[in-house]
C-alpha cells in the first residue's frame, strides 16, 4: 500500500503522535530521538528529518526544519496538516542580555518577527507569543532538571551574518536571546490552533560576540558547555512535552 505523503516534508498525513519537538539540525533530530523508547525514522528529505518514539510513554515526533524562518514553516504547516497539535522549538541563540551565560537555557514569551517570511502572510502589527501553558511548562522542566534558565522575549531574525544594520536595532528593549526561527513557529500555531512554546541554548555569552572575531576567535557552538546544555535543553524539552500532555489529559478528564 503507498502512503499518503504530504508534498514537501514527505511525512504521512496521517499516523504521527499529537506531540513534537523541532530543531534545526537532522543531525539534532537524531540525538534527541535516541532518548526516545522505540524510536523509528519516519522521512527524511531534504532538511526535514522526521522521526517518531515516546518519553515516559508519551508518543512524541522530533523532526529537524533546517535554517531560517522560510523552511521551517513548511515543517510546522505540514505537522499541523498531519495532526501535530503541540510543538516545542529546541534550539540555540546568541544572548542579548548581561547574566545569561553559555549553555544557559532561555524559555521564549514572545519573538520579534523579523523572520523574513511572515510578514507576508499577516501585518507587522500580529503579534508572536509563546501559549502560557508551554511557557509554565518548559519553566517546571527546566528547575527539575537543575538547569539555568531565563524568560523573555527573543529576537528571530532572518539573517544570520552582519550586515550594514547594526546587531543592537533593539537595544534597550529587554530582549532576551536572538535566533532564527521562533516567530515563524508562534505565528503558525497561533492561525492554526497549537499550543507552542520554545526553549533555547545559549551558544555566545553575548549577541556582538557571535560576530566579533578578534575578541572570540570567532563563532564556536560546540565547546563543551554549550554541549552540556544541548543535552539538558533536550531532556526540558521531552519533559515540558510530557507535562503538556499530562494536563491536557487532566484538564478533559
Amino acid at each position: 500500500m503507498t502512503l499518503d505523503l504530504l508534498p514537501i516534508t514527505r511525512i504521512p498525513r496521517t499516523g504521527l503522535p499529537a506531540q513534537a519537538v523541532v530543531v534545526g539540525d537532522p543531525a539534532r533530530a537524531a540525538a534527541v530521538a535516541a532518548l526516545l523508547d522505540a524510536a523509528e525514522e519516519v522521512s527524511y528529505h531534504r532538511e526535514y528529518r522526521v522521526f517518531s518514539g515516546s518519553w515516559k510513554g508519551v508518543p512524541v515526533v522530533v523532526a529537524s526544519h533546517g535554517v531560517g524562518g522560510p523552511g521551517a514553516i513548511l515543517l510546522f504547516q505540514e505537522l499541523a496538516d498531519a495532526g501535530v497539535r503541540t510543538l516545542i522549538r529546541f534550539g540555540t541563540a546568541g544572548a542579548m542580555k548581561p547574566g545569561i551565560g553559555d549553555g544557559d537555557l532561555v524559555i521564549a514569551e514572545a519573538a520579534v518577527r523579523d523572520d523574513g517570511v511572515t510578514q507576508q502572510l499577516l501585518p507587522p502589527e500580529y503579534p508572536a507569543v509563546s501559549a502560557p501553558e508551554a511557557v509554565f511548562a518548559l519553566q517546571r522542566a527546566a528547575r527539575a532538571s537543575g538547569a539555568a534558565h531565563h524568560r523573555g522575549i527573543v529576537w528571530t531574525r532572518a539573517a544570520f551574518q552582519p550586515g550594514l544594520i547594526p546587531l543592537f536595532a533593539y537595544a534597550g528593549a529587554g530582549l532576551v536571546a536572538i535566533e532564527m526561527e521562533l516567530s515563524a513557529l508562534f505565528v503558525t500555531a497561533s492561525l492554526r490552533g497549537l499550543v507552542a512554546g520554545g526553549v533555547l541554548v545559549v551558544d555566545g555569552a553575548n549577541a556582538d560576540e557571535l560576530v566579533d572575531e578578534e575578541t572570540t576567535g570567532g563563532y564556536d557552538p560546540h565547546r563543551e558547555v554549550v554541549v552540556a546544555g544541548v543535552e539538558k535543553g533536550a531532556v526540558v524539552s521531552l519533559e515540558a512535552l510530557r507535562l503538556l500532555a499530562e494536563d491536557a489529559e487532566e484538564g478533559t478528564a
